[in-house]
């Protein structure tokens, strides 16, 4: 087992080196400029396309499965999870209070990487042998940049049906587990046989029954996290302002050692600020585009505007409120990492409740990603082998769940870590070479859309 940690690891000082960094960053910057600032300058426009699109517009319900609605919210299902909790603890742990300033910045540029993925999904999306409609990264390669690119499309399926494994289920299973079993005593492997039964039986139902939840859990988790956030904010009212002052210092500057941190470069802050926030927003991982090529609608460009908001919500509201609390609060000197760092945080300002909040969050979280992720897993190994695994896929999911709940947390994390960037690479790729479509269809969407 070590020598297997050891080779992970060797990868992923590989793939999360520097070119990693500034190709994910400068694609979407490159995207960003391209599109003038839109997807920044549009935010408003989303939220109103969000709120009517809970229902498919007439006419077009036959060309997807989902409302634009449901797609947005599935997308956020297997976006918010413990990234929103566990992975701003680790970030702000290995890198100081400057990886929140970086993940920041992966958002900001996120939005217009999250478009361009939703519209080119949507674009060159299939109907499959069931008549559904599949998209994503795999199809915009071979369908958008043709045969000689299609080994890249598969290369992304491969590592897409993988990787869903790691980030998307013994991850989540993996952070439930160990939460509830420090603050309610549950055995791990209850836990696990417990988030296997509701996952298999939402998963009997397809898309159609994982948009459905998703849209019933997902703002009423998000909300509820968000309300006690701000109630701990409130109360650590008078250290924001310095708080922010750190995050900015701190992804300039060195931290030193205090407490029972250890200090971190400039280099670490970036580092795990990116990583991070990828691992929580997951723009330019490809993932999302799989669950937007399911939306009712057939324009690309709206899609595209509603699931940028995937990125906004997720990182720059829902993890800012999580660092700012764990920054505010103080405990983040204190040694500890991860959902245990969150749940301090929360305890000190909220003494009793506050761990409890963590914990209940972190698991309704989780369980909706690996809702989510499910479908991501599912349609690569479709991408690769036809419908006809997809029932085997899903058996072989549900089988994971208690096997992730019971297996070391570090080693998976880093496996994840390492299986975002490997998905990440064909997806950025093609996002470059695809960029002149985007542009092109936004060019025309807002000729006829004046706003």
């Amino acid at each position: 087992m070590e020598t297997i940690e050891s080779l992970v690891s060797s990868i992923n000082g590989i793939v999360w080196g520097p070119l990693m960094l500034v190709l994910i960053l400068g694609v979407g910057l490159f995207l960003s400029i391209g599109l003038k600032l839109m997807p920044i300058m549009k935010i408003g426009m989303g939220f109103r396309l969000m709120v009517s699109g809970t229902k498919a517009r007439e006419g077009e319900e036959d060309k997807g499965e989902i409302p634009p609605f449901q797609a947005l919210m599935t997308a956020l299902s297997a976006t918010v999870g413990t990234g929103n909790i566990a992975g701003v603890a680790t970030a702000i742990f290995l890198g100081g209070p400057g990886a929140l300033f970086w993940m920041w910045i992966t958002a900001l540029v996120g939005m217009a990487t999250k478009f361009s993925e939703a519209v080119l999904a949507v674009k060159y999306r299939e109907v499959d042998e069931k008549g559904n409609h599949v998209g994503g990264p795999m199809y915009y390669i071979k369908n958008g940049l043709g045969p000689k690119w299609a080994w890249l499309g598969t290369a992304f399926a491969i590592f897409g049906a993988v990787a869903a494994f790691g980030i998307g289920n013994t991850v989540q299973a993996n952070s439930v587990a160990d939460v509830l079993q420090a603050n309610f005593s549950l055995p791990v492997y209850v836990t696990g046989l417990i988030i296997m039964a509701l996952v298999g039986l939402v998963l009997i139902g397809g898309i159609r029954r994982i948009g459905r939840v998703a849209a019933a859990l997902v703002p009423f988790m998000a909300l509820s996290y968000l309300l006690a956030g701000l109630v701990v904010l409130a109360i650590n009212a008078a250290a924001i302002p310095s708080a922010i002052a750190m995050i900015v210092e701190y992804a300039f500057s060195p931290v030193a050692a205090q407490g029972g941190f250890a200090g971190a470069a400039v280099w670490a802050a970036i580092r795990f600020g990116v990583a991070r926030g990828i691992f929580s927003n997951e723009a330019g991982l490809g993932s999302a585009p799989i669950a937007h090529a399911a939306a009712q609608t057939k324009n690309p460009v709206r899609q595209g505007l509603i699931a940028m908001l995937g990125t906004f919500i997720d990182t720059l509201i829902i993890c800012s409120v999580t660092g700012l609390v764990i920054i505010t609060s103080g405990v983040w000197t204190s040694g500890v990492s991860g959902a245990a760092l969150t749940s301090a945080a929360f305890g000190h300002a909220l003494p009793t409740v506050g761990n409890y909040i963590v914990a209940i969050s972190l698991a309704i979280f989780a369980f909706t990603t690996i809702i989510g992720w499910s479908f991501y897993g599912e349609r690569c190994a479709e991408y690769l082998f036809g419908v006809k695994v997809i029932k085997p896929y899903r058996v072989l999911w549900i089988l994971a769940i208690p096997l992730g709940a019971m297996v070391n947390l570090e080693f998976i994390w880093l496996l994840a870590d390492t299986l975002n960037a490997m998905m990440a690479l064909p997806n950025l790729i093609a996002l470059a070479l695809l960029s002149p479509v985007v542009f092109k269809l936004s060019r025309e969407y807002f000729a006829t859309h004046k706003v």
